[in-house]
């Protein structure tokens, strides 16, 4: 049996999509943040990509924290941003 908090299946995706999409804001709308994934999205259209800068450090800091971190953060705290 697994002893990993409900949520922390969303971290290794999120993560993912966070390095590899992160000027879309896919992984923001992954984690139910539409408001932020929308000015993800903005953010990364207006700077013609560079943007993605957010996506690529937010991604590493949700594989860097713990799971029982990651979901009182991410998916427990509702944190949007860093």
């Amino acid at each position: 049996m697994s002893d990993k908090p409900p949520g922390a299946e969303k971290k290794v995706v999120a993560g993912i999509l966070g390095i590899l999409l992160g000027g879309l804001g896919i992984h923001k709308f992954y984690l139910g943040y539409t408001k932020e994934g929308i000015i993800q999205l903005v953010i990364g259209v207006v700077t013609c990509g560079v943007g993605g800068i957010i996506g690529l450090i937010e991604g590493i800091l949700y594989l860097a924290k713990s799971d029982e971190e990651f979901v009182a953060t991410y998916v427990n705290g509702k944190k949007g941003w860093f």
